[in-house]
């Protein structure tokens, strides 16, 4: 499966996979709104056996085939938290 991955401008380390170049409309507004501009950054052929350094490309398949995008968010190491000497506590009322 042949595909194209652009880059967005205004979320770090977040991609955008699509099944033809250019193809934005398969994008929903909500999502390219958030996005801001897109910068192509590859062109890739995708197969089963190909592996993926953040992603399943199983599921990237799947996604390119059932809706014609799929969005690769950070890897969780970006987003987590540093590590804290307390734990966090939940309060009887939450």
């Amino acid at each position: 499966m042949h595909c194209f991955v652009y880059a967005s401008q205004r979320k770090a380390d977040t991609y955008l996979w699509l099944d033809r170049k250019d193809h934005f409309d398969a994008v929903p507004p909500s999502l390219a709104l958030m996005l801001g501009d897109l910068r192509f950054v590859l062109e890739v052929e995708l197969h089963a056996e190909r592996r993926l350094p953040h992603e399943s490309t199983d599921v990237v398949m799947d996604h390119l085939r059932e809706q014609g995008w799929h969005l690769q968010l950070p890897p969780q190491e970006t987003l987590a938290a540093p590590p804290t000497s307390q734990e966090p506590t939940l309060r009887q009322d939450e």
